[in-house]
């Protein structure tokens, strides 16, 4: 089963070890940050330090794994459309749209989203991390220099993950204009029971 989340919002659930977690941009340019903590202890989350140490590349995509602040693989990237994604960037928040979009209105961002679906969970929010933001474009030039680009995602792109221990997911239809080329849609994602087939 295919949920949706609206745009500029976001949610959590558990996602048993040996599921497989489908998220999947349906209309194409958008981004979707994710969080994951171990179900049994949240302390232990997604740490994209650990991850770019022992994966060798902060280029993630089909046959890499995502590892925990205490070396363990959480999820393992399973099938990719897109092999674009970034680990480099934290949620955006009501401080990233002061810092970057100062005649704009000012939004909670995946940060808020995230502290709301995750506060069920016992997460609080200054435990949320650095998200693996899925389908979003950071170039990094030759010159350490980053910038935010519009996803190349189209329509129907998704990304598979297998949880490699039982979790607390947080995932979001990201808030930012410069993450999703100026325009707000959402994302769908799917728990796939054994992995799932598609």
């Amino acid at each position: 089963m295919i949920t949706e989340i609206p745009p500029r919002s976001g949610t959590a659930f558990r996602l048993a070890r040996g599921d497989s977690l489908r998220v999947i941009d349906p209309e194409g340019g958008q981004v979707s940050d994710m969080l994951a903590f171990l179900a049994d202890d949240p302390r232990e989350a997604l740490s994209n330090g650990r991850t770019f140490d022992y994966e060798e590349t902060i280029r993630l995509t089909t046959g890499h794994r995502l590892w925990s602040n205490r070396s363990r693989p959480m999820l393992e990237i399973v099938e990719d459309s897109v092999g674009t994604h970034d680990f480099l960037l934290t949620p955006c928040s009501e401080a990233t749209f002061r810092h970057f979009y100062p005649d704009k209105p000012v939004h909670r961002g995946c940060f808020g989203n995230l502290a709301e679906a995750l506060a069920p969970f016992a997460v609080a929010a200054d435990a949320i991390p650095t998200a693996f933001n899925i389908f979003m474009n950071v170039p990094v030039a030759p010159d350490g220099k980053i910038r935010v680009e519009p996803p190349t995602t189209r329509p129907g792109d998704f990304i598979r993950l297998r949880a490699l221990a039982d979790l607390i997911v947080g995932l979001t239809a990201c808030s930012a204009y410069d993450s999703c080329g100026g325009s707000f849609k959402p994302i769908h994602y799917a728990i796939e029971p054994g992995g799932g087939d598609g």
